[in-house]
């Protein structure tokens, strides 16, 4: 056997009478399509379930597996330190996994655990499936990554591979809420994406169609807030290519945040490789390559400056012949300058200066260059077989000038720059999902360690020429 089927599934801590207190009454629906769910688990009768969990351990380059035995949790987080869970892992699938993500270069394993207690993204699914399913059975808990979307369905189909090898009986539960941005008066208030979204999923995750859950866009997703579009796509990969009969149970948005349910059963095992990943990969490349011809020679230097540091740790020189049509700008002005990387639409590196720290700004996109993709200590050095896949922009930063109100900003015009005694942060402008001043300057406060409620920053803002 193999994958026999999985269920979509939200994670509300709300929803356990323990936890809501009545409060869960007002989500009823859902209730009841997660025990619906949880009855087509049980009819299933895995000897392994597979929970896809954002609220387990997350890192942006890598998929981390749960090592070990077993684990156990509660949820007094919630208020609710009765409701107890130990599951036993199934190891021998983990460390198989574990082996063909090694031997395909693919970026999974048992490596960083930073907290062995079940997270409530797996509890409150295994909550409605343990009251349905009494028979025992092995766990696997893999957490998310900031990697791309595709990447999160190859790995769905690097999971299928190996439970056909292990002839194991597997359900997979892909734990997500959809939009937390539904409702003005919910906890984190409303965008048009939001609806949008959830919409958009509970179409796509209703009729099957897997290949559309790449179109939503990571700026989409982000702005909608949802928190479950890659289990999702994981969930989608395990089921690559088989006949899959699908039921769309419910979804409810009552308290601002989206709740859906949908059931999947593999109807033969007899599952044959779907082509659109590649296909999208094809597209991928063909706009990327489009792009790249179309980069203007700012860009042009930030690249030829990564590629040639990754692949052979040399920085271009500016008096190389290769040079010789540059902007006179380029070579002649002084400024600062930030490069940003982008892989898949999702921030892959970015560093820069404020003000011009080398002799001119072709030497600020170098040093830049080479600190964006090898020193941003929020990620791993960028490696050589991801260089055909970035996306660089090189912003040429103005003055800078003081300012004395948030009024003076505009979010898609200024960048913006807080300082505090020693500690000074800066955001630029015109990012996506950065839609106001406020988040703007709350962010650059963050960056710089200076709390919101803080008194007696300074602010100025700079306006900067991007060049893509």
């Amino acid at each position: 056997m193999s994958v026999l089927g999985a269920i979509m599934v939200p994670h509300p801590p709300i929803i356990l009478p323990e936890v809501g207190n009545g409060e869960e009454k007002k989500i009823e629906k859902t209730t009841e399509a997660y025990r619906q769910a949880a009855v087509t688990v049980a009819e299933l009768e895995p000897e392994t379930i597979i929970i896809l969990s954002p609220h387990s351990v997350m890192y942006s380059d890598y998929f981390h597996i749960s090592p070990g035995s077993g684990a156990k949790g509660d949820m007094g987080s919630f208020h609710a330190p009765d409701v107890r869970f130990r599951v036993k892992y199934d190891k021998e699938l983990v460390d198989r996994l574990s082996r063909e993500a090694l031997h395909n270069d693919f970026p999974a394993g048992v490596l960083g655990e930073k907290n062995a207690g079940l997270d409530h993204g797996t509890m409150i699914p295994l909550y409605f499936i343990n009251e349905a399913y009494r028979k025992e059975y092995s766990l696997v808990r893999i957490g998310l990554s900031g990697l791309s979307l595709p990447d999160h369905y190859r790995f769905g189909r690097l999971i299928k591979s190996v439970c056909d090898e292990l002839d194991r009986r597997v359900v997979v539960v892909g734990s997500g809420d959809l939009s937390h941005k539904l409702l003005e008066e919910g906890p984190y208030g409303y965008v048009p994406e939001g609806p949008e979204y959830d919409e958009r999923i509970m179409d796509v995750m209703g009729r099957g169609a897997f290949d559309e859950l790449f179109d939503f866009g990571e700026s989409f997703c982000d702005k909608a807030a949802e928190c479950g579009h890659r289990s999702f796509c994981i969930m989608a990969g395990t089921m690559d290519g088989c006949d899959v009969e699908i039921e769309k149970l419910s979804h409810e948005g009552t308290f601002g945040v989206g709740y859906g349910v949908c059931t999947y059963r593999v109807k033969s095992m007899d599952c044959k490789e779907r082509e659109f990943l590649r296909i999208w990969d094809e597209k991928r490349n063909e706009e990327l390559a489009e792009k790249r011809r179309n980069e203007d020679p700012y860009v042009m230097l930030a690249r030829d400056t990564i590629e040639s540091y990754i692949r052979d740790g040399i920085k271009p020189s500016l008096i190389s012949g290769k040079y010789d049509d540059i902007p006179d700008e380029m070579r002649k002005r002084k400024a600062g300058v930030f490069v940003s990387i982008h892989k898949e639409g999702r921030l892959r590196g970015c560093i820069g200066t404020i003000s011009s720290v080398y002799s001119c700004i072709g030497q600020e996109i170098i040093e830049n260059a080479v600190a964006a993709s090898t020193r941003d200590p929020r990620f791993n050095p960028i490696k050589t077989d991801e260089l055909p896949a970035l996306e660089i922009n090189v912003d040429v930063l103005s003055d800078a000038e003081d300012i004395s109100s948030k009024d003076e900003l505009d979010v898609k015009r200024y960048g913006v720059i807080v300082t505090r005694g020693s500690k000074r942060g800066l955001l630029l402008p015109n990012l996506d999902g950065v839609d106001t001043v406020d988040e703007q300057i709350a962010i650059a406060l963050r960056k710089a360690g200076i709390g919101e409620d803080e008194e007696g920053y300074s602010m100025q803002r700079f306006e900067v020429v991007r060049h893509i």
